[in-house]
């Protein structure tokens, strides 16, 4: 009796000190509730439309004109899910991990990490004024003096696997996750690529409009809790 009741005090007190893990989806299915557009053309045409809408419970990017759907919030330690698909056949989409400064790159893209969807390239790295490391980094990025994350630079990291989409049309769900300098990249359950001592650890996430209608239907976000 004595070492069971221990066990139970002892079980209550582990369980007293863990911290539960909280997911929260960052679209409501409603509205654009969190977020807003970055869309340099609209600056100086009034007469365009943003090129993200919500359309039957899910998010759509357009894909024109092109811009960014930033987040509201700046996150750190996380794993985000996103369920998306190519509706109207092949396309490029991407979504920006520990994004700032707007308009950094090309008076368009944000300072950050760029998760690639680009339809037959999900999971590649594209580096946006940030950068990140891959194992085989010559390999899957180039000539080393050519690196960088700057214009005319080689800001692309090949993915570890092709093949892991599922034919166009059909939903893809692509898992990130983000802890401390690293970054890891699912699509479809395969591991398709991952980096380390990425030179951010925190900061806005960004849905791309880059030529192609994309549709999301899911959006989540669980933090990842230190032990």
């Amino acid at each position: 009796m004595k070492n069971l009741l221990l066990l139970a005090i002892l079980g209550a007190s582990i369980a007293g000190c863990q911290k539960e893990s909280k997911t929260r989806s960052l679209f409501n299915g409603k509205d654009l509730s969190g977020w807003h557009s970055d869309v340099p053309a609209m600056d100086t045409l009034a007469s365009l439309s943003s090129p993200f809408i919500v359309r039957g419970g899910m998010l759509v990017s357009l894909g024109k004109p092109e811009g960014h759907l930033i987040s509201d919030s700046s996150y750190q330690n996380y794993r985000l899910e996103v369920e998306y698909r190519f509706a109207n056949g092949t396309g490029n989409c991407g979504v920006l991990l520990h994004a700032s400064t707007p308009r950094f790159l090309y008076s368009m893209f944000p300072k950050s990490i760029e998760a690639q969807m680009h339809d037959g390239d999900a999971g590649d790295f594209w580096c946006i004024g940030e950068d990140i490391s891959v194992p085989d980094m010559e390999k899957r990025r180039g000539p080393k003096e050519e690196w960088g994350s700057t214009e005319g630079k080689k800001r692309r990291i090949l993915n570890l696997t092709d093949g892991s989409e599922k034919p166009l049309g059909e939903w893809n769900s692509m898992i990130i996750e983000c802890k401390a300098r690293t970054i890891k990249v699912w699509v479809n359950s395969v591991l398709v690529n991952e980096g380390f001592d990425c030179t951010a650890d925190k900061g806005q996430i960004a849905i791309q409009a880059e030529g192609a209608e994309v549709e999301f239907r899911k959006i989540s976000l669980t933090e990842i809790i230190a032990n």
